[in-house]
């Protein structure tokens, strides 16, 4: 138990210490370079399968009668649109470079949707599990419509038009966001028995979740070793996903607060499925930009430590005073 609760403690940093740390063993072993393609092939089929599975596990223990619309939501969602919206103009007006690589790496950090372990924070924390779940399916549908419709503008296709660079985006997009929650629904309502027990498997979305960020880790590794962009320019990325994910946990609780839930709706806003984040970096903007996710996981981990700490203190205090 001590051993699990280490991993469950420290899950965050392991999995990236060893994202990092496979990409350099992997090149430094040359019999492996050949199965280089090979391998990121690999990556980029198991990665969308995780992110399906990590979602689709957590919907398969959301009670669909829990959840409730809040006029919050709107807000929310209207910030992460608009924002993701107003900054595909910008970097649709701009050349390839560094600065529309910051751009870029902003939209990411705006446009992704709740993590999938917000609901786990919440509860810990003392907010609505069930309204961060809400937000979490309508911020996955969201963005499910909006990368396919801006990315072909930012990024276009050399021969394609705008109707089949959407028809293929939304093809990756589409299916790996809307997919889980559907398919979750259809099994509870088909085959009850096989719902519940994997509903009961609370933890196994959080080992897949590890996994997904260490393969994550280690093809934006990839991208920052074999980056043409200067070290500023890095820099600037991970500032700007400082930025953003500052600007959006105080805007999420500014914005609850008006209606009495401000912890909910700071953690719906602020704390992201930063694997998801990683995965549209180096899918459909440039690879660079992926490190825009990885910095932003570290951000809104360590602001969430921070909470969960003084949730604990505020406890002790609570139970030394009784």
């Amino acid at each position: 138990m001590n051993v699990l609760g280490f991993l469950r403690n420290w899950m965050l940093p392991i999995a990236m210490m060893l994202g990092v740390a496979s990409y350099f063993i992997y090149v430094s072993i040359p019999c492996l370079a050949p199965y280089k393609p090979v391998v990121l092939s690999a990556v980029n089929y198991i990665q969308p399968l995780l992110i399906f599975s990590m979602l689709f596990l957590t919907f398969c223990r959301v009670n669909v009668h829990d959840m409730k619309f809040c006029k919050w939501h709107v807000w929310l969602l209207l910030i992460q649109a608009v924002s993701f919206s107003a900054l595909s103009v910008v970097a649709a007006n701009l050349s390839d470079g560094g600065s529309k690589e910051i751009i870029e790496s902003a939209m990411i950090c705006l446009i992704c949707p709740t993590a999938t372990a917000a609901a786990v924070v919440v509860r810990k924390l003392g907010g609505s599990a069930a309204d961060v779940t809400t937000y979490t399916i309508l911020i996955n549908l969201t963005t499910a419509f909006l990368v396919p419709l801006c990315v072909p503008f930012v990024h276009p296709h050399p021969g394609l038009d705008f109707i089949t660079s959407f028809l293929l985006i939304i093809g990756k997009v589409f299916p790996l966001l809307l997919m889980p929650f559907v398919a979750a629904i259809l099994l509870k309502h088909l085959f009850p028995p096989l719902h519940k027990k994997l509903a009961s498997f609370s933890d196994l979305s959080f080992y897949l979740w590890a996994v997904a960020l260490a393969l994550a880790i280690a093809v934006t590794t990839k991208a920052i070793v074999n980056s043409t962009l200067s070290f500023y320019i890095q820099l600037a990325i991970a500032l700007v996903s400082l930025v953003c994910c500052l600007l959006q946990f105080y805007l999420g609780r500014r914005i609850g607060g008006r209606f009495g839930d401000a912890l909910t709706s700071g953690q719906a806003l602020g704390q992201k499925n930063t694997v998801l984040a990683i995965w549209m970096g180096y899918t459909f903007f440039s690879p660079i930009t992926s490190i825009a996710g990885g910095f932003y996981s570290v951000w809104h981990n360590l602001i969430n430590s921070y909470q969960l700490y003084k949730k604990r203190k505020e406890y002790e205090i609570c139970n030394h005073g009784n």
